[in-house]
């Protein structure tokens, strides 16, 4: 607020970059595996995914314990291939997980930059605006002076 000229609108578009949206430019990036693991990463969160994993260890225990002998296919108690199944999956997913948590820590920093450009250029017009009212303030003040000034003289004729 040092200029006392308050800023014009053209000169106020000069000075502001125009604004982009962070997340067509994030999306448009990605390439599949990417895409790929930051699904991964949105769906293995889910109440969905821990149902599935809940219901399929269920079951299979369920079976491997309750089943006629002969059909068995995992015996009791080690339930060796159901383990080895478990631990393959978290073995593949961990890694996943992470790659499509750093994308979304990646998404996440430029959307607060994105956020943060907005903000600069609202604090810049919020201050134009002020300097505007401000002048104005000053141009009605003078104009009251002058009115002022020319009903005493209308008085005192």
């Amino acid at each position: 607020m040092s200029d006392d000229k308050p800023k014009s609108l053209s000169d106020l578009k000069k000075m502001i970059k125009p604004l982009r949206n962070v997340n067509t430019e994030l999306s448009q990036n990605l390439s599949r595996l990417d895409k790929a693991a930051v699904w991964i990463t949105d769906h293995i969160g889910t109440m969905g995914f821990f149902l599935v994993i809940f219901v399929w260890t269920i079951v299979w225990l369920g079976w491997n314990m309750f089943a006629p002998q002969n059909l068995r296919f995992d015996p009791y108690p080690a339930f060796v291939l159901w383990l080895f199944l478990s631990n393959m999956i978290q073995i593949f997913l961990m890694p996943l997980i992470m790659i499509g948590q750093n994308l979304q820590g990646a998404h996440s920093e430029a959307r607060a930059e994105a956020d943060f450009e907005v903000n600069c250029r609202a604090e810049l017009e919020v201050e134009t605006i002020l300097l505007h009212l401000e002048n104005q303030n000053k141009l009605i003040l003078q104009i009251l002076t002058r009115l002022e000034k020319a009903e005493i003289s209308i008085k005192s004729e």
